[in-house]
C-alpha cells in the first residue's frame, strides 16, 4: 500500500529520521519491557522503592515509544513496534529471569539506561541536519533518560 501520509522531509531527510526514530522505538519499548519484567521479580529490603522506581521508568519508556511512534507516522513512516523487530533490532543489553535482588536490577536497569542513551545521543547527532524537529524529540527524552539514569546510578553508590 502506498503511504497515505505524506512527509514534508526530502526523501534522504525522511530515512534518516525515520531510522534514527524506529530504532529509538524499539529501544524505548524494549526498555519498558525490561523495566516490567524487573518490577514483576525484583526481591529484597529495597523491594518496595524499586518497585516505583520501575512503574516510573516503564510510564517514561512507553510515554517516549508513543511520541517516537507518532513523529514516525508525522513523517510518513510506518512505525514497526512489533515483538519479533523489538526482539531483532533493540540494542538493550536486556534482563534475566527469575527473582533478582535488587542490588542486581538497579545494576541491569543502569546498564539498559547506559545503552539506551548512548543510541539515542548517536540519533541526535545523525538528525542534525536531516530534521531539527525529529533532534529535538530525541534531546527532549535522552535528557530525561540521562535524569533517570543518574538517580538509578546513584542508588550503586
Amino acid at each position: 500500500m502506498n503511504s497515505p501520509i505524506t512527509s514534508t522531509l526530502s526523501p534522504e531527510k525522511q530515512k534518516v529520521a525515520g531510522e534514527s526514530l524506529q530504532g529509538a522505538l524499539v529501544d524505548l519499548i524494549d526498555l519498558s519491557l525490561i523495566g516490567k519484567q524487573a518490577h514483576w521479580n525484583v526481591v529484597g529490603p529495597q523491594f518496595r522503592n524499586l518497585h516505583l522506581d520501575l512503574d516510573e521508568l516503564v510510564t517514561v519508556a512507553r510515554d517516549f515509544s508513543d511520541e517516537a511512534a507518532e513523529r514516525l507516522t508525522a513523517i510518513g513512516v510506518s512505525p514497526d513496534g512489533r515483538a519479533a523487530t523489538v526482539s531483532r533490532d533493540a540494542g538493550t543489553k536486556g534482563f534475566g529471569g527469575g527473582w533478582t535482588k535488587g542490588a542486581e536490577v538497579v545494576a541491569s536497569i543502569t546498564g539498559n539506561l547506559t545503552t539506551v542513551i548512548g543510541r539515542m545521543r548517536e540519533r541526535i547527532e545523525l538528525t542534525g541536519d536531516a530534521d531539527p524537529v525529529t533532534q529535538d524529540l530525541l534531546i527532549g527524552q535522552t535528557a530525561r533518560l540521562e535524569q533517570l539514569h543518574w538517580m538509578w546510578q546513584a542508588q550503586l553508590a
